[in-house]
């Protein structure tokens, strides 16, 4: 359930948030608000996927029986 609620994030902060950010002001290293915005949603979404990757119990399982095949 973490997973998924996880795997939802970006997707609401970037399809669900962009209308309550729709500012030009202020700017943010020289982009309009809602850029920067998409462009933090698209970093964090690397770092959530990440976070999913590591905290789902099939890749754990899939290391170990790797780490096991080994000679």
């Amino acid at each position: 359930m973490l997973l998924r609620v996880l795997a939802a994030l970006p997707f609401i902060g970037i399809l669900l948030g962009v209308p309550f950010v729709n500012r030009v002001e202020p700017l943010v290293l020289g982009m309009p608000f809602v850029l920067t915005w998409i462009v933090l949603w698209v970093v964090l979404s690397a770092v959530i996927m990440a976070i999913i990757y590591w905290l789902d119990p099939t890749n754990r399982q899939l290391a170990v029986e790797a780490e096991e095949a080994r000679p």
